[in-house]
């Protein structure tokens, strides 16, 4: 396979150490995990607000650029369209890594295109790259209990059950990254869709 255009995978927070266990922090998460297996370390983009690490997924496998907005997650489109211009990365080959309300906790579903479903950090991602037809990761962190504010959900840690499982789900989410890049969307989805 050509060495071409690199993929853009972008995991979407919250900045600061006060966010950095919340449901709406999954995506810096499952990056920061990525980042690990590949043994690449995040350090301040020159051009962008935001954290990059780069280099391959695997000793010759395909080029990797690891982003972490450091905006608020509001504000994160600017970035990645900043990013995707900088690397020359076709807006089908950037994946979105997002927490879900409405996907059930440990389910995870993968899409290409389509609304944001409230998500202020896709609004602003489709927004500034001017096209919706990224990949999109969605790591269900199910429903709020009772009348709890969505937003304050999202805003919270995991609960001390759901703890005992996040890393093995945030494993997963990594796992499902690297098999888009390197199998394609439509076998992820066969294989991450029916569990």
């Amino acid at each position: 396979m050509p060495d071409t255009e690199p993929w853009l995978v972008v995991g979407l927070g919250n900045p600061g150490p006060e966010y950095a266990r919340h449901r709406h922090n999954v995506g810096f998460m499952v990056a920061d995990l990525l980042a690990e297996r590949a043994g690449l370390r995040f350090s301040r983009h020159r051009r962008v607000v935001a954290e990059v690490a780069e280099g391959r997924l695997r000793v010759g496998g395909p080029r990797l650029v690891l982003v972490k907005p450091m905006t608020y997650m509001n504000l994160s489109g600017g970035p990645v369209a900043g990013l995707a211009q900088f690397y020359k990365v076709p807006v089908g080959q950037v994946i979105a890594v997002h927490d879900e309300l409405d996907v059930p906790w440990t389910q995870l579903r993968l899409k290409q295109g389509g609304g944001e479903g409230g998500h202020n950090g896709l609004r602003s991602m489709s927004s500034s790259l001017g096209n919706k037809d990224y990949i999109r990761v969605r790591f269900g962190i199910g429903r709020p209990p009772g009348r709890q504010n969505p937003a304050d959900f999202v805003l919270s840690d995991f609960s001390a059950v759901e703890r005992k499982e996040l890393d093995y789900f945030v494993d997963r989410a990594a796992d499902a990254v690297e098999m888009v890049i390197e199998r394609g969307l439509e076998p992820t989805q066969n294989q991450y869709h029916a569990t």
